[in-house]
């Protein structure tokens, strides 16, 4: 099967400014995505799409091919990452190049190493699933919530009060790092799959959202800990 690595850095950045190269524990941090998919060897082409020039020429550098700038449209801070994607896979198109399945990373997404990537996509193409989702399970039951109501606390579901954390369902979130994709059921539900779609379970240790300068240093910290 032909596989393609999307990783989406578009220039733009409010919270963090140029978040996609800023240094992270010494190299941009968008160098690791790129070298954990070059360095996973399951990939046939392993490109960056993006509207800044200064972030196509630190992907180069680091292995990447940028064979199309990212359109003004896909470029704005109202382009979905679906946007992207299909721009992604509809210019492969036009020059001639069709893929069986993309994975998409995120460039901020330092804990993505090629040993999960090789296995993600191992596990994603031997199930035939339509769509692969890292995900990690809530540190603390959402069932056990509480809720504010007139100043007051209350149990969000009262039937949870006095039930053991452990004899609770776990319930997974997102890890915001990559996603595997069949291209063929990702045109035909025009970019929301919701069927076919199998989990990647990551440690709690090795997730981070970087929205925030707290959440970068905290992102820091924990990749430290993982390399140790």
């Amino acid at each position: 099967m032909s596989s393609v690595a999307i990783i989406t850095a578009r220039g733009g950045s409010k919270r963090i400014p140029k978040k996609n190269i800023k240094e992270f524990c010494g190299k941009p941090i968008i160098a690791y995505s790129i070298e954990a998919a070059l360095q996973a060897d399951v990939f046939d082409e392993v490109m960056v799409s993006t509207d800044s020039e200064e972030i196509a020429d630190i992907a180069r550098f680091y292995g990447a091919d940028v064979p199309f700038m990212r359109s003004e449209k896909t470029a704005s801070d109202y382009a979905t990452t679906r946007d992207v994607l299909m721009e992604v896979i509809d210019e492969y198109k036009k020059r001639g190049m069709e893929f069986d399945d993309m994975t998409c990373i995120y460039p901020t997404a330092p804990f993505v190493t090629a040993r999960k990537l090789k296995d993600a996509v191992a596990l994603f193409q031997n199930t035939r699933s339509s769509l692969l989702i890292p995900v990690v399970k809530f540190s603390y039951p959402p069932q056990r919530a509480y809720v504010i109501n007139h100043g007051q606390l209350q149990f969000k579901w009262e039937e949870y009060r006095s039930t053991r954390s452990q004899d609770i369902e776990p319930f997974y979130h997102e890890a915001g790092q990559f996603y595997c994709y069949d291209i063929k059921d990702y045109l035909a539900a025009d970019g929301a799959i919701k069927e076919n779609i199998i989990p990647f379970i990551l440690p709690e240790s090795e997730v981070q959202d970087i929205d925030t300068e707290e959440d970068w240093k905290m992102a820091e910290l924990k990749f430290r800990m993982m390399k140790r």
